[in-house]
């Protein structure tokens, strides 16, 4: 099993998950982060650190956000590595909790 960075993390992009990970298997994307589900070790670490929960196990995932699960692995192998906390973007106030940003989706 693993960790999915859900919809919420779309143009919010915390990283405070990312120092926390002892295997470094987040990725970042422009506007979102993912996980490689074949790195991740189940350690539960991340998610208690994620400012807007957008962070759940694999068999947590909210059934509208199902489509993360294949988002994230898709994501992870194309994106680059990120190991240090980052400052999130200025708007991500406005961003949290806002649904139907997947078509905000920066690739």
């Amino acid at each position: 099993m693993t960790f999915v960075v859900g919809e919420n993390c779309i143009k919010c992009k915390h990283t405070d998950c990312v120092e926390v990970c002892p295997v470094d298997c987040f990725y970042e994307g422009p506007n979102f982060l993912v996980i490689h589900p074949d790195e991740c070790i189940d350690c539960a670490l991340c998610e208690p650190e994620c400012p807007v929960d957008a962070i759940f196990s694999e068999d947590e995932v909210p059934a509208d956000q199902e489509a993360f699960i294949e988002l994230n692995a898709e994501l992870a192998e194309t994106w680059p590595n990120i190991t240090e906390k980052k400052d999130p973007p200025e708007d991500h106030e406005e961003w949290d909790g806002v649904e139907g940003k997947l078509k905000l989706l920066e690739r």
